[in-house]
């Protein structure tokens, strides 16, 4: 690269300072070296001046990894308790704490309609019946005999983001505001693998998902989806699925709504139509404002939020940040995502972490050069469909103001003039 591309680079290409993309490409890490920080050279050490953690033996090995003591405040959110029992209980993953696209087990987030069952996988079963030619029972035992694959995709609960449909900015984190969702390598079998051993009627065309809590939690599910690529995982990110996530076995259905996703999978009925249940007519739909109720939305579109620099995190004076964030669509993979810094007026482009996957959490960054003055940040996911993420207006336009489901609208960061960031409305 000449000297005269790298000056380019290093040039304004939106407004407010946002910097070229390309400086966190493959082949430009030069370009973010002491010089272009302004970072001054650091006194020499004395080779002798040994810290403390020098002088002493370290742990010995553990026969679980625990996590570095510097590290315990990076925890879930956890929602209160309603009543005696844990009945809607749940957790949010502290998204402007981790880096990368997978979350690890332990802060994935969690919600349940009556606690979290304590499961002994040897009694455990899962079901096949309804339209089908052989009604099937498997152990547990039996489901880990058949082969399995392993992708890498997002859940995010419908209900994830909905304070952004209030009158007034709800103050909060990325994390408390946009937390239902996590992302992980999941391991298991492909469902379409089970259906076809019990053979399907001709008029089969949904599937009623039961779990073994105690709310006994049903979703329908599309035939088509369920031959697509839905899967029975058994495994999260290389360990069995935890007990808050659906140990030992728990639907997955790629790019739908988390409630979709049937944790402590007990049962699949193949019908000829949805079943209506109580957890997908009295929730799990959205009144429009025509008076119909808009059902079985389940899939979901673009969408994307900064985590960083985000809400009640504070930049230390004027200079060059690192603007980082986490893009998603129900619909494949993504393929751009835009970030402005000046509430909407102009965008540029941000650089994608590899691998970009669909159905998966991607990665985004963009440099930017913050003047301290007041700045509103935002970005915009695409996806390979076309479809473009909308704001806040664009989506009351489209669905009223009544909804609780499926809000994707673009989430605005705003910087005061300290340094400040706080959720605002534009």
């Amino acid at each position: 690269m000449s000297k005269n591309d790298k000056q380019h680079e290093t040039e304004q290409v939106a407004g407010n300072g946002l910097l070229h993309r390309r400086m966190f490409l493959s082949g430009s890490a030069a370009l973010l070296g002491s010089g272009f920080l302004g970072i001054t050279q650091a006194r020499a050490a004395n080779p002798s001046d040994f810290p403390e953690w020098m002088r002493v033996e370290g742990a010995s090995a553990a026969e679980y990894g625990l996590r570095s003591s510097h590290e315990a405040d990076v925890l879930r959110l956890v929602n209160p308790r309603q009543g005696a029992v844990a009945i809607a209980s749940g957790s949010r993953t502290p998204l402007e704490r981790l880096e990368g696209m997978i979350t690890p087990n332990a802060l994935h987030f969690e919600r349940h309609h009556s606690g979290i069952p304590d499961i002994n996988p040897d009694e455990h079963q899962l079901m096949i019946h309804g339209l089908v030619r052989r009604p099937l029972r498997f152990s547990m035992d039996a489901l880990h005999r058949y082969p399995m694959e392993t992708r890498t995709h997002f859940i995010e609960c419908s209900g994830n983001s909905r304070t952004l449909n209030d009158a007034r900015p709800v103050q909060g984190t990325a994390g408390s505001i946009h937390g239902l969702l996590s992302c992980s390598e999941w391991t298991g079998i492909p469902l379409a693998i089970l259906l076809d051993e019990a053979g399907l009627d001709p008029e089969a065309s949904w599937i009623l998902a039961e779990g073994a809590d105690a709310a006994a939690m049903s979703r329908s599910i599309p035939m088509s989806k369920a031959l697509d690529d839905a899967m029975l995982v058994l495994y999260q990110n290389g360990e069995a699925i935890r007990p808050s996530n659906g140990y030992p076995l728990r639907l997955l259905v790629p790019g739908f709504e988390g409630n979709a996703n049937v944790k402590w999978l007990r049962r699949l009925k193949v019908t000829n139509a949805p079943t209506m249940t109580r957890d997908e007519t009295s929730k799990y739909t959205d009144l429009l404002p025509d008076g119909t109720a808009r059902m079985f939305s389940l899939s979901l579109e673009s969408k994307s939020v900064i985590t960083s620099p985000s809400g009640g995190q504070q930049l230390n004076g004027p200079g060059l940040y690192q603007i980082s964030g986490l893009a998603w669509s129900g619909h494949g993979r993504i393929t751009k995502v835009e970030v402005s810094a000046d509430g909407g007026l102009s965008w540029a482009e941000a650089a994608l972490s590899g691998p970009v996957l669909p159905k998966s959490l991607t990665r985004f960054r963009l440099p930017w050069r913050w003047n301290g003055h007041e700045s509103v940040l935002m970005s915009r996911a695409t996806d390979e469909t076309g479809f473009v993420q909308p704001d806040r207006q664009q989506v009351f336009a489209k669905w009223g103001t009544r909804f609780n489901y499926h809000t994707n609208s673009i989430q605005c960061w705003g910087i005061s003039g300290t340094g400040a960031v706080t959720n605002v409305y534009v």
